[in-house]
């Protein structure tokens, strides 16, 4: 894959973080995407190992960065215009609370923080999101009873400016759909 693309603001910047809530139906969507980057915090890292999705089988589609830096270098590609949107997807509750609260430590949620001053859109799909969620852990399907602070937090991330919080893959794709008519761009029809 090119290096960079002489459009400015012409890519996604895709963040996977620490949980695996409808990864696959995440990285689906992803897939139909035009251009998209994928930023890897740690703990995405290895999620998409534990969901036997591993990075081998993800660079040939995506360039790939990962959260090696103590500074985010990959961020300043947010500097030189290369990115339009910022998802991220499926967003940990940890995620959550460090977008909420303004804490960029992680690959992901520095992405997501210096998108916002730079006021490029951002869409995170929170994993908790309903006092009840069920969702696929790598060998079973659970049911999870989120926290009252993990839903103040959700809360507190829909107040926070340029930011679409979704809470199901059914809601992603529609923040994604809305978003690429924004953008007059179409989703990808090929499988490759």
């Amino acid at each position: 894959m090119p290096a960079g693309d002489s459009q400015p603001r012409s890519r996604f910047a895709w963040c996977v973080t620490g949980s695996g809530h409808f990864l696959d139906e995440a990285m689906a969507l992803a897939a139909r995407l035009p251009k998209v980057d994928l930023f890897l915090s740690a703990a995405g890292e290895e999620v998409l190992e534990i969901y036997k999705l591993p990075l081998d089988a993800l660079k040939p589609r995506y360039r790939v960065f990962r959260d090696k830096t103590a500074s985010g270098v990959p961020v300043g590609m947010l500097y030189d215009d290369v990115y339009h949107t910022v998802v991220i997807a499926p967003a940990s509750s940890n995620t959550v609370a460090k977008c909420a609260f303004g804490i960029s430590d992680t690959l992901p949620s520095n992405m997501f923080a210096q998108a916002g001053k730079l006021r490029i859109p951002g869409i995170v799909f929170a994993c908790d999101t309903e006092p009840v969620v069920v969702t696929k852990s790598p060998h079973k399907w659970v049911t999870l009873r989120p926290r009252r602070i993990e839903l103040d937090n959700v809360e507190r991330l829909r107040a926070i400016d340029f930011c679409r919080v979704v809470a199901s893959p059914v809601e992603l794709e529609a923040a994604l759909d809305a978003r690429l008519k924004e953008l007059s761009l179409a989703w990808n029809t090929s499988s490759s």
